[in-house]
């Protein structure tokens, strides 16, 4: 799995990475994190287009990610 650079929207850390799928091309994924230690939460979301390249997958994910930590 790789990580794009993490950064922070308001009060969440968000995580984009890619992972290759078994027949070819990438998976974009996201982990967006809240709060500390015990009272901390994080939600990982998986989508279901497929890419061409890890590039293109971290940019999906990392828009994604912006777009819903600005909505919450």
């Amino acid at each position: 799995m790789k990580k794009n650079k993490n950064f922070e929207v308001g009060r969440y850390l968000v995580s984009p990475m890619t992972q290759p799928r078994d027949g070819g091309g990438f998976d974009a994924l996201v982990s967006i994190r809240s709060g500390r230690g015990m009272a901390s939460v994080d939600r990982v979301m998986r989508f279901t287009p497929q890419f061409l390249s890890p590039q293109a997958a971290l940019s999906y994910a990392r828009a994604e990610g912006l777009a819903w930590a600005r909505c919450h």
